[in-house]
């Protein structure tokens, strides 16, 4: 036979009278290190600053697809008038990307005003862009004609 089931044990219980149980006392703050402080900035980026990047990243990716059709025909026998103007169009490509990275970013990104709850552009927002469209377009450069360009072939 089995034995009856026995209630399950409570735990202590509190006296009416009693204080309540203090809480545990606050444990010390770890200060993080520089890695840990630059990894949770990259992982939790601030709105504005997406923005621009992916507003520099459009027109970059854009203009870099013009610049690998312009090197392919050139490289493939095409004749255009003017010549081999790649240098001239690779500069022509990071003024591109900076005006129209900092023009858009100037559209896209209002930022905070001082003294108003109400968002507004400023130049600051542009400013935004125009520096975040130096490295945008020259990595963008790196990554189609010394990473994909050599997939193509001659």
């Amino acid at each position: 036979m089995s034995e009856p089931d026995a209630p399950p044990e409570l735990g202590p219980v509190a006296e009416p009278d009693a204080p309540p149980e203090a809480d545990p006392p606050p444990q010390p703050i770890r200060p993080r290190g520089w890695w840990e402080v630059r990894w949770r900035q990259a992982r939790n980026p601030p709105p504005p600053v997406i923005r621009a990047v992916l507003a520099d990243l459009g027109v970059a990716i854009a203009g870099a697809l013009a610049l690998l059709v312009y090197d392919l025909g050139l490289s493939r026998g095409a004749v255009l008038p003017g010549g081999d103007l790649r240098p001239f169009a690779f500069a022509v490509f990071v003024l591109v990307v900076v005006v129209a990275g900092s023009l858009l970013t100037y559209l896209w990104v209002p930022l905070p005003r001082p003294g108003t709850s109400a968002p507004g552009r400023s130049a600051w927002s542009a400013m935004l862009g125009f520096f975040a469209a130096w490295p945008v377009a020259y990595l963008v450069l790196v990554v189609t004609f010394q990473l994909i360009r050599p997939l193509l072939g001659p």
